[in-house]
């Protein structure tokens, strides 16, 4: 959890953001690969494919904060690229991509973490919203952009997760974070040779 603090702006956006990578990454936590990969909902959505996509998510953003360039295109193979990144292909493991969204995590946060939310950018076209041009924004919106974007992954991760085995990801961020059992909460026990255990 983020605890109350009197931060900087954006380090509270860093803070934030990083809540909701902790939390879709522990979404694996004490699964088998094959219940990473599981769809128990009515989307195609897994557990192993919401952390590959954050991964993805995270190079992009990577990109465009820390060289400008914002992609104006949307070509038949981004969006193939993108598609993709949503499911653990049979060519991938799930603690494949957990490493993956390990290495891109630390680059992500340092390159939010030196962002001026203030300074001038440029958002790209999103057809899907019927904006076809262009737009001028702040840093700021865009990264707020992002908090909004990693918590829907982390809903639906602990959504997918509850559909597995009926745990809930706070409990499994807490275990995680080495907390102490109390009156509201007792660490997971997850069996040995699972994801993160």
């Amino acid at each position: 959890m983020y605890a109350p603090a009197q931060h900087d702006e954006v380090t509270g956006i860093v803070r934030y953001l990083d809540e909701q990578l902790t939390a879709i990454r522990a979404a694996a936590f004490g699964l088998t690969e094959e219940q990473a990969r599981a769809t128990p909902c009515r989307s195609a959505l897994s557990v192993g494919g919401i952390i590959k996509h954050a991964a993805y998510g995270m190079r992009g953003s990577l990109e465009r904060l820390t060289t400008g360039v914002v992609a104006q295109e949307i070509d038949a193979e981004a969006y193939a690229a993108f598609t993709d990144s949503f499911a653990v292909r049979d060519d991938e493991t799930v603690a494949g991509t957990i490493e993956d969204f390990d290495k891109a995590r630390d680059r992500f946060v340092a390159a939010v973490a030196a962002t001026d939310p203030a300074a001038e950018t440029t958002a790209p076209p999103a057809p899907w919203h019927g904006i076809v041009e262009a737009r001028p924004i702040h840093a700021r919106y865009y990264l707020v952009h992002l908090i909004e974007e990693y918590a829907r992954h982390a809903g639906h991760a602990d959504i997918i997760r509850e559909q597995i085995d009926g745990v809930a990801v706070p409990a499994l961020v807490l275990t995680l974070a080495g907390a102490p059992a109390n009156d509201f909460f007792q660490p997971y026990e997850p069996a040995p040779g699972t994801l993160l255990a």
